[in-house]
């Protein structure tokens, strides 16, 4: 039985899934990356709200390479984050590698001091 890419990555998001888990005191890094563009969310899995989110087609988003945008992406929804009052977060990565985009998004947030 062979997977194919898709299928794959469903299959690690859902294994992480069974493990990360947002809460109000400490919801959830959603990472979301397409072929062009890179989208980050914080989630409250309980009450099943989206308490902030930025991505890549945001405004005011500085366009480098990849990993550059990735990492400007990390820095607007860290920034978002604290105006919500949110400091600490648990990391999704969404089936992806964490390299990369992925990891360049996870430095940029920390940079802008969000914790996890």
């Amino acid at each position: 039985m062979s997977l194919n890419k898709s299928e794959r990555r469903q299959r690690i998001k859902f294994r992480i899934r069974k493990i990360v888990s947002g809460t109000a005191a400490k919801p959830r890094l959603s990472v979301f990356r397409s072929n062009k563009e890179i989208y980050a969310q914080i989630i409250d899995d309980v009450n099943g709200v989206t308490l902030a989110s930025a991505s890549s087609r945001d405004k005011g988003v500085t366009r480098g390479t990849n990993i550059e945008t990735a990492s400007a992406v990390g820095k607007m929804i860290a920034e978002k984050a604290l105006q919500a009052g949110i400091e600490t977060v648990s990391f999704d990565r969404g089936g992806y590698l964490y390299h990369g985009r992925v990891k360049s998004l996870a430095e940029g947030a920390r940079e802008a001091g969000l914790k996890f």
